[in-house]
C-alpha cells in the first residue's frame, strides 16, 4: 500500500526535458577518497540512538564547509516520547535549473552495540577493530549525502531544489521520521532514502508493525507452605505464549492467505530484571514485549489482538485459594504503517533510470523491515530506499563494502540531476 501521494503528476514538468542530457560522467566526478575519508570519519564518531548530537554536529559542519547556507534542526525530539538529545538535521539546496523539489534522507544513529566502534579500513571493506558493531548502518547514508552536495556544489553541476533530510532514532522505533512536521521539508515531490547493501536494489514497500506490551499481576505467597494462596503471573505468561503457539500466532503468521510474523521480545519485570526473584515465592509479576508484523495494515494488528485476547483467556485459568485471578494491562501502538509504491510512479521510475544510469541493473523489492520511508510516504512523499555498503548490520561481523559504498555515491548524484 502507499499514499494517495504517489499519483501526483506534475503538470508542466518533465525532468528529462528540463536538464541537460549529461550522461554518467556526473556520477563519475566523485572524489572516491574523499568519499571514503569522509566515511571513515563518520564511522568513528559515536552516535547510538538517541544520542545523535555529537555525529550531527560533525555533519553540520561539513555541510557548511562545503557551501551549505541553509541548515537547521527541527524540534522532533520534543515530541519523541523517549529521551533524545537532538531534533532531525535538516539542509536545503536552491535549485539551479526549475523543477520539483526532491529530498535525500538517511538515518544519523547506530544500534548500542556500535557502542566504542573503531573502524579499520581493510582493502575494500571496512571493519570494527574490537568485538563491536561497525555502525555502517547508516553511517554510509550519512556519508553519501554529505558526499553528494560537496560533489553538487564543487562542479557546479545543475539539480532541481534539494532538501536533505538526517533523521534521530530510526533504530529504536523510527521516531525522527515519525514525528517530523512534513511542512518543515518544504513540499519535495519524492524522496530517496539512503539505508541498505546495494545501490542496485530499489525497495519500494515495506512492513507494517506493532510494538505491545504486557504487565501481568499475580499475587506472592510461599511456594513450598502456601502456594495455593498465590497467583502465578509466570504461568499466566506460560498459558498465554502456548496458546498463541498452538494458534500459529507465533513466528510465521499465515491465515486464509494473509501472512505476517510476530516475536516475544523480552520476558522480565518491569525494570528489565529478572521475573521473580527466588524459586520459593510464587511470581507476582510479569512484563512481556513484543512485536507484530505485516504488509497488511489489518493483519498485523489481528497478530496484535490475538495476542491480548490470549493473555486475558490465561489471567481467568490461575487463580488462587478463594478463586481470584492476576490482572493483565496490554497496550499496543504502531510502529509504522505498510507502504507499497506502485511500479509506474515517478519515484520509482526516476529510481530506475538513475541505476541504469550507473551502469547496473535494477531491482525493485519489498522488505519485512521497517524503514524511515514507511513514514515518509504517509506524510505524503513517496520515497524509495536504496543501499550504500551496509552487511551483516547489527552484529559484530558487521563490514562496510567500500566499492558499493561508492556506487551510491555515484547513485545520489545520478538522482540528483535530475
Amino acid at each position: 500500500m502507499c499514499d494517495r501521494s504517489e499519483n501526483k503528476s506534475f503538470v508542466g514538468y518533465s525532468y528529462s526535458s528540463l536538464l541537460p542530457r549529461y550522461s554518467s560522467l556526473h556520477a563519475n566526478m566523485i572524489d572516491k577518497t574523499r568519499a571514503t575519508d569522509l566515511l571513515m570519519r563518520f564511522l568513528a564518531i559515536e552516535g547510538i540512538t538517541g544520542q545523535e548530537k555529537n555525529i550531527a554536529r560533525e555533519i553540520q559542519n561539513t555541510l557548511k564547509q562545503a557551501g551549505v547556507k541553509q541548515i537547521r534542526y527541527d524540534d522532533a525530539n520534543s515530541r519523541i516520547p523517549v529521551r533524545t538529545q537532538t531534533g532531525n538535521l535538516l539542509a536545503f539546496l536552491p535549485g539551479t535549473i526549475p523543477g520539483p523539489r526532491i529530498m535525500f534522507m538517511t538515518h544519523m544513529d547506530t544500534v548500542p552495540l556500535c557502542a566504542k566502534a573503531v573502524p579499520v579500513k581493510k582493502g575494500n571493506k571496512i571493519v570494527p577493530q574490537g568485538v563491536t558493531a561497525l555502525g555502517g548502518d547508516n553511517r554510509t547514508g550519512c556519508a553519501v549525502l554529505v558526499n553528494l552536495v560537496a560533489t553538487l556544489l564543487d562542479h557546479k553541476l545543475p539539480h532541481p531544489p534539494i532538501t536533505l533530510l538526517f533523521t534521530v532514532r530510526e533504530e529504536s522505533g523510527l521516531f525522527g521520521a515519525r514525528h517530523i512536521d512534513p511542512t518543515v521539508l518544504q513540499g519535495p515531490a519524492m524522496g530517496f532514502n539512503f539505508d541498505g547493501r546495494s545501490a542496485a536494489d530499489i525497495t519500494i514497500g515495506a512492513v507494517g508493525a506493532d510494538r505491545w506490551e504486557v504487565d501481568i499481576e499475580g499475587k506472592a505467597s510461599h511456594a513450598g507452605v502456601y502456594p495455593e494462596r498465590g497467583i502465578s503471573a509466570s504461568m499466566i505468561a506460560a498459558l498465554a505464549m502456548a496458546d498463541i503457539f498452538r494458534g500459529g500466532w507465533f513466528g510465521k503468521v499465515v491465515k486464509d492467505g494473509r501472512e505476517g510474523t510476530s516475536n516475544i521480545g523480552s520476558i522480565g519485570d518491569a525494570n528489565g530484571k529478572s521475573a521473580g526473584e527466588a524459586t520459593n515465592v510464587v511470581t507476582d509479576s510479569v512484563h512481556i514485549k513484543g512485536e507484530s508484523r505485516s504488509h497488511d495494515p489489518k493483519f498485523f494488528r489481528e497478530i496484535t489482538n490475538a495476542y491480548k485476547a490470549a493473555f486475558a483467556d490465561a489471567c481467568g485459568q490461575v487463580t488462587d485459594h478463594e478463586g481470584k485471578t492476576g490482572k493483565v494491562k496490554f497496550t499496543s501502538r504502531t510502529d509504522y504503517h505498510p507502504f507499497r509504491i506502485k511500479d509506474d510512479a515517478p519515484v520509482v521510475q526516476r529510481a530506475i533510470e538513475a541505476v541504469k544510469g550507473i551502469g547496473r541493473e535494477p531491482r525493485t523489492k519489498v522488505t519485512n523491515g521497517g524503514l524511515d520511508a514507511n513514514w515518509m510516504v504517509k506524510h505524503g512523499i513517496p520515497t524509495v530506499t536504496f543501499g550504500a555498503g551496509q552487511n551483516d548490520i547489527h552484529t559484530v561481523k558487521e563490514w562496510v563494502d567500500v566499492p558499493e559504498f561508492l556506487e551510491g555515491c555515484k547513485l545520489a548524484v545520478e538522482l540528483a540531476k535530475g
